[in-house]
């Protein structure tokens, strides 16, 4: 099913401050979300499931060819601020199971 993601709508439900604290308002546009990038190779993305009326928040480190990826599924719209800044703060926070992707 092809579903038009309101991203504005992401972006609300997130917070003006908690996108300014990630990413200093920096946002990048993905298939099902958004990407807000952070630093030293980490960015968080907060994909729209339309199934569940839920969130799935992406903690994602990128550097050269290896990708790691912690995740948090079935987020609210209430929790998602807060578990997308939670996913920013890649130094002393433990985030979701941690996976490593082909590249």
């Amino acid at each position: 099913m092809n579903v038009k993601v309101d991203r504005r709508a992401i972006l609300d439900q997130i917070g003006f401050w908690n996108v300014g604290a990630i990413s200093g308002g920096r946002v990048a546009i993905t298939e099902n979300g958004i990407s807000l990038p952070v630093s030293n190779g980490y960015s968080v993305e907060v994909d729209y499931d339309y199934g569940s009326d839920t969130y799935t928040v992406k903690r994602v480190f990128k550097r050269g060819s290896n990708k790691w990826v912690q995740t948090k599924e079935q987020v609210y719209c209430t929790e998602v601020g807060e578990i997308a800044y939670q996913a920013s703060c890649f130094q002393n926070v433990d985030f979701g199971v941690k996976v490593k992707v082909a590249a």
